[in-house]
């Protein structure tokens, strides 16, 4: 008898928990807004902006529109923004995939104004204001960056442009810190290592092949054939393409594989690994929501609890946006250690049609678009 009590107040309490997340999920789902409906208050400067207002595919819901121009306050800079770079989650956000919904809203997007990789020039300075000045050339990340003007806090995620890169190539170095941050403290690369990155030709990929050279690893990148030339020009030691060759087959063994792509088995990564090598768990395989990407999303999650048991680690990490390492990045680019692999640009009246293309999931590079 008491065993049936138990059971049937356990029942109770799992039913009335789900009741509770339905009723919540419900709400939550109703009042999911934003600020589409808002009028531009009168006399207000205007600007251009790209917003989405509804869920969908990139020609149906991106739209070029007239919004209020903001104003910075007195610890904000206003920046007139040149040029916006994609990542792989900005495809993600226009979808409306469950994933998606629960990360920018659930009925509709809450932030309307998409992009945050930035570059610019400083059009006006908070008069707290010190490290900037009218017209100083800047980069940083700002979350709804497409549009011609942004205020930025000074004190945040934005510095001083290099002077031998291009507004576009600029805005695609916020990128790196993905590959900056993933090798140097979740991956512990040093002098002397060897690290394989898998999906070398990508955004990210491109990147850490020059961070880990820049560190004095010996790098391998995997890419597929199209790719091998680019992978190779950026410093790459050896090139593996993985469309006439299994990495994971090969005598070679690593301190560090910087995995952007998570499609193969744990056991096949940590027989590659040296004895207590570190697997950084970077990405599941391009932008967008494919049939493949919760495989891959599965495939980190069970390497990663596996890697518990084991001397190898498989490890996931959070990137960290801040001041102090987009100086770091752009200290290496004015070096030329690091030179960001811009590979297609497109105007601002084009942006649907960039997110297009970042959607097709085989993104060689980085993309951008200008803002003139």
């Amino acid at each position: 008898m008491k065993i049936r009590r138990i059971l049937k107040w356990t029942a109770r309490a799992i039913l009335f928990a789900f009741l509770l997340a339905f009723l919540w999920g419900f709400i939550a789902y109703w009042t999911s807004t934003n600020d589409c409906g808002r009028s531009i208050p009168a006399g207000a400067e205007r600007m251009k902006a790209v917003r989405y207002c509804e869920y969908g595919a990139p020609d149906d819901v991106l739209k070029i529109e007239h919004v209020e121009k903001p104003v910075p306050n007195d610890n904000q800079i206003l920046v007139r923004v040149r040029a916006v770079s994609l990542r792989f989650f900005d495809g993600g956000m226009l979808g409306g995939s469950v994933p998606g919904r629960l990360l920018f809203g659930l009925r509709k997007p809450k932030n309307t104004c998409p992009g945050s990789d930035f570059s610019g020039t400083v059009e006006a300075v908070g008069r707290n204001v010190t490290e900037f000045k009218q017209r100083d050339e800047v980069f940083g990340v700002k979350a709804g960056a497409l549009a011609e003007y942004i205020c930025v806090r000074a004190d945040r995620a934005v510095v001083s442009k290099p002077a031998n890169v291009t507004f576009g190539q600029a805005a695609t170095i916020p990128t790196a810190l993905v590959a900056l941050q993933g090798l140097r403290d979740t991956g512990r690369l040093k002098a002397g290592h060897k690290v394989l990155i898998n999906g070398a030709s990508g955004g990210v990929g491109t990147f850490a092949v020059q961070i880990a050279k820049a560190f004095g690893a010996e790098v391998t990148g995997v890419c597929s054939t199209k790719n091998l030339d680019l992978v190779r020009s950026i410093g790459a030691d050896h090139v593996i393409d993985y469309t006439k060759q299994d990495f994971t087959k090969g005598d070679q063994r690593y301190d560090v594989i910087y995995d952007l792509v998570n499609n193969r088995s744990f056991a096949e990564r940590r027989r590659i690994l040296k004895p207590g090598g570190i697997c950084v768990l970077a990405g599941v395989g391009g932008s967008g929501m494919r049939k493949e990407t919760l495989f891959n999303m599965a495939s980190s999650l069970t390497a990663w609890l596996r890697s518990q048991f084991s001397a190898e680690k498989f490890v996931n990490f959070g990137v960290d946006i801040n001041k102090k390492d987009l100086g770091i990045l752009r200290d290496l680019t004015e070096s030329g250690k690091v030179l960001p692999a811009l590979t297609k640009t497109y105007p601002f009246a084009e942006t649907a049609a960039a997110y297009k293309y970042l959607e097709t999931g085989h993104v060689q590079g980085k993309i951008a678009i200008t803002i003139d």
